[in-house]
């Protein structure tokens, strides 16, 4: 059964492994520790669903039922081996899973002393994007469509960020949940009223990426979109240039915050999505 197990997984590629991931490869400093523990799962539940797979096919043809057999067959109260088997592997399988998880983890969330800080703002159902570092800002509206309900591509907002510096995203809802999320970073983070959840990477492949919310937020959440463009340090000087040209410096802050159930309000504390 191993054998066959390995012949399989030797005629996959790299990409038929990776299931239904993007092509990511060194877009961040994360995307492909994400990638490797992502491909070495599958690659291990596979294993285990085909053995798992052939036992039970074994054991429905060894023992079936045979012409002219009537009756029980012979009925066993346990068998130790078999027992200790089935309860040592499983809870090495998982204390492996959790041990390779938390160490990725602990590496991808572990603070760096950035060379730009960024805070982002969701709200219903648009993003407001504070460059700290750059002192300058732009705020934003939902996503528009035009009269055959397809998106225009401009009014999408874009967060801008330079190759090859370290970035701290500090990431805020001005009402309920939303989730922060660059689908080809391979990584989100949820936005919760009253909270500041943080990102740490370094960008490393220039491009333009898609992002979205990724948490049922209300009626147009499926239009809450942003772009992320990762870009030359002169692009990325240039575009906050246009920023402060245009007047939008200083901080936006967390006076346009629409909560209004939060602690100390006098009313339920309760977030309600939507």
């Amino acid at each position: 059964m191993g054998v066959a197990v390995v012949a399989i997984l030797a005629g996959c590629t790299d990409a038929q492994l990776r299931g239904f991931l993007p092509e990511a490869e060194g877009v961040t400093n994360h995307t492909d520790r994400v990638i490797g523990l992502w491909t070495t799962s599958w690659i291990v539940l596979l294993a285990v669903g085909i053995i798992t797979w052939g036992l039970i096919i074994w054991a429905a043809v060894v023992y079936r039922r045979r012409k002219g057999q009537t009756g029980l067959p012979v009925q066993l109260r346990y068998n130790m081996p078999i027992e200790i088997f089935y309860t040592i592997v499983p809870l090495i399988l998982v204390l492996g899973f959790f041990a390779f998880t938390a160490r990725d983890q602990a590496e991808i969330e572990k603070p760096v002393d950035p060379d730009y800080k960024i805070t982002v703002y969701g709200k219903r159902w648009a993003w407001d994007f504070q460059y700290d570092t750059s002192n300058t800002y732009k705020q934003s509206i939902q996503t528009q469509v035009d009269a055959s309900g397809n998106i225009i591509e401009d009014s999408i907002p874009t967060l801008y960020l330079p190759v090859n510096k370290k970035i701290e995203i500090d990431i805020k809802s001005r009402d309920v949940i939303h989730s922060f999320w660059v689908i080809e970073f391979l990584y989100k983070k949820d936005m919760i009223p009253a909270k500041t959840n943080h990102m740490y990477f370094t960008p490393l492949k220039e491009g333009v990426y898609q992002g979205k919310c990724a948490e049922l937020c209300g009626e147009y959440h499926s239009l809450m979109l942003f772009k992320v463009a990762v870009v030359s340090q002169d692009e990325y000087d240039a575009q906050m240039q246009k920023l402060k040209d245009a007047g939008n410096t200083g901080e936006i802050g967390e006076d346009l915050n629409a909560n209004t159930n939060l602690p100390g309000n006098g009313t339920s504390t309760t977030n309600v999505e939507g």
